[in-house]
């Protein structure tokens, strides 16, 4: 079998897959586990033989003309190389873990069918994005996704808040699509095809007449769909879905579609430089605000969302300085300990009883209820706090190393201004990762909760995809930043000495100040009781106690509504944990800037179609109506009514006539 038919199997098999899951689905129930998990892994098998005969080396290509145009062609067309091969096994085997773990997670879901093909489904369309020659039939893929994404998010419809946060994914990432469609016809025009390879030929000799144009509207679809500031505020709604769809969005499809793209054309990005700073700020801004974010949150799927926004921005940061081999690398390695956080957050959920919110607060005693759960997710948190020898370390340091040789003046591919934005802020989002990762870890696992019933061991399918999960999570990193530049392109991913030694001191002083600050608040709320120090004045304590209400108060403000005394992130944050709880208020910011004057143009639309058109209508209407009802009256059914009319109207008449005649 050929390489190219090998490679259109790989999306196909899903793709068949769900199609078979949703006809099956209610006639042959018995069906929807193995359609659901085969498929994924004969896709897995064939990427990875993709991947094995592809060999980093030369990309392989072919194309048949899809439909004709008249002017710019569409074509069916496969580009594989390298990057390509490698995201495509990426995006099968987490898929395939996603499907595995369903089994068990979801074993009592009704929806369960639909669920499953919905997942297929998403993933075909992620490895059709990935393999794809031509940007149409990329955009096919892109769209799929999306409607996937609010399919699932919305899997638990009966609630307000998935229904809300799958209305609110389609429209924020439908935003940055429109641009984003424009910007893909602009490009084809400007290249005469929508062939990738044709796009690139035209970059490399200067043939783009607007790429700074093109540029920004292509990257507004990026931020859509990857999350990144200013339209990353969907993603951290999506949680109110299943914990599998977190999985499968955050670690191999959806958010990384952007990444990926932008990787793939990364020349179209560089032919303009105040697109790469554009790009650098986009990335700066979104690490650091989704780290203090993550640092406030207390529901456990929002801080790894957040997390996910500011790993994205570290792969952005990677592109701002012209370095895709960096932001696959960090894209290949979160891909497996983001998705093993999630899968492990899944377990840790239903072991605390707490499902409906995952708040960290409100764990307790978790460690030896999950043991499985807890080590495999200690060791995908040291991974995300860029820890050596975890894999998080070694794809992380590739990023801040790209961004320190721009910075220095070592490569020409961005401006040293978007390198010296992407390391300042890439070191500062370490310390910041490494804080809520700790803080996760302590709650999650060492919280003051109270204990909820015991609901017995993880179903297998569960327990075995979390210890998977974890080798590539642990032993990835070291291996593959010596393996992986040939495939990628990239001159070097090792990890410099000077970004690894400041990276690497910055995430371990985030750490031990978190650990600190949880101590400190733990004996606190140990010795003084929440509900003592906010019931008695500070003179009934003793100087020593009053100091420590006072730093208390201070830290937590109303100290009756913390929803955990021992939460270090308010003493870390202080006056900011508010705002950044609530996501900073864009929320509030684009509802008075964008749906508040939505909402009153379509009331005046709607006033003006009520009040003025439809008086015109009714009006025209009316006349005919009361015309209808003169001419109705003068039917009255007597005959010498009408012989009498007849009578005069020829008097009339006749009178008429003699004047015209006299006055002729």
């Amino acid at each position: 079998m050929t390489t190219t038919t090998l490679a259109v199997l790989v999306p196909l098999l899903p793709f068949l897959g769900a199609v078979a899951g949703l006809l099956l689905g209610r006639t042959a129930p018995g069906f929807v586990r193995p359609l659901a998990v085969l498929p994924a892994l004969a896709s897995l098998v064939l990427a990875a033989l993709v991947t094995a005969r592809q060999g980093g080396g030369r990309a392989i290509d072919s194309a048949t003309q899809l439909t004709p145009t008249g002017s710019v062609p569409i074509e069916l067309a496969l580009h594989i190389d390298g990057f390509a091969a490698l995201v495509a096994v990426l995006v099968a085997f987490v898929a395939s873990c996603v499907q595995i773990y369903s089994t068990g997670y979801l074993r009592d879901d009704p929806r369960y069918a639909s669920y499953a093909a919905l997942v297929s489904l998403f993933t075909s369309a992620m490895l059709l994005v990935v393999y794809s020659g031509d940007l149409i039939v990329l955009l096919v893929g892109w769209e799929v996704m999306g409607i996937c994404s609010y399919f699932l998010v919305g899997h638990y419809w009966e609630t307000p808040e998935a229904r809300a946060a799958s209305l609110k994914a389609f429209l924020v990432t439908k935003l940055g699509d429109v641009p984003f469609l424009i910007g893909l016809f602009a490009l084809a025009t400007d290249a005469g095809s929508f062939r990738i390879t044709t796009v690139l030929d035209t970059v490399a000799t200067g043939g783009l007449d607007h790429p700074t144009l093109i540029a920004l509207l292509l990257l507004a679809g990026v931020a859509g769909k990857s999350a990144q500031f200013p339209l990353h505020t969907w993603l951290p709604d999506a949680m109110a879905g299943p914990t599998p769809v977190s999985a499968l969005i955050h670690a191999a499809t959806m958010v990384a579609a952007g990444i990926y793209f932008v990787a793939r054309l990364l020349p179209v990005f560089e032919a303009s430089r105040a697109a790469m700073v554009v790009l650098a700020v986009m990335a700066a801004v979104t690490m650091i605000g989704s780290g203090l974010a993550a640092l406030a949150q207390d529901d456990i799927k929002r801080v790894l969302a957040y997390s996910t926004i500011g790993q994205l921005g570290y792969m952005t940061g990677a592109l701002a300085v012209g370095d895709r081999g960096a932001a696959v690398f960090h894209l290949l390695s979160h891909g497996a300990f983001k998705a093993l956080l999630f899968l492990a957050a899944g377990a840790v959920i239903h072991a605390a009883g707490t499902n409906s919110l995952a708040a960290m607060s409100r764990m307790g005693h978790l460690r030896d209820r999950v043991p499985d759960a807890f080590w495999t997710m200690t060791v995908a948190l040291l991974a995300l706090a860029a820890i050596p020898p975890f894999s998080g370390f070694f794809s992380k340091e590739s990023v801040l190393g790209a961004a320190e040789h721009v910075a220095t003046g070592h490569t020409e591919h961005a401006p040293g201004a978007a390198g010296w934005t992407v390391l300042v802020a890439g070191l500062f989002a370490a310390l910041l990762t490494a804080a809520y990762a700790t803080r996760l870890w302590l709650l999650a696992f060492r919280g003051r909760g109270a204990e909820a019933p015991d609901h017995g061991r993880q179903p297998l399918s569960m327990t075995v995809v979390l210890w998977v999960l974890a080798v590539p999570s642990l032993a990835m990193g070291g291996i593959a930043y010596r393996s992986l530049p040939g495939w990628f392109e990239s001159p070097d991913l090792a990890p410099t000495l000077t970004t690894s030694v400041l990276g690497t001191g910055i995430a371990l002083v985030g750490g031990i100040v978190t650990y600190a600050a949880w101590w400190h608040t733990t004996a606190y709320a140990t010795r003084v009781p929440l509900g003592a120090v906010a019931a008695h004045p500070e003179g009934d304590a003793g100087r020593v106690e009053a100091e420590a209400i006072a730093s208390h108060r201070a830290a937590y403000g109303d100290l009756t509504s913390a929803p955990d005394p021992a939460d270090p992130g308010r003493l870390l944050l202080g006056p900011l944990f508010r705002p950044a709880a609530g996501g900073f208020h864009l929320d509030a910011v684009y509802a008075a800037l964008f749906v508040r004057p939505v909402l009153a143009a379509a009331r005046l639309v709607r006033f003006l179609d009520r009040e003025v058109v439809e008086t015109y209508v009714r009006g025209a209407g009316a006349v005919p109506r009361l015309l209808g009802a003169a001419v109705r009256r003068a039917q009255t059914g007597n005959a010498q009514t009408y012989v009498s009319a007849l009578l005069a109207g020829t008097v009339v008449l006749a009178v008429a006539a003699l004047l015209v005649a006299t006055g002729a």
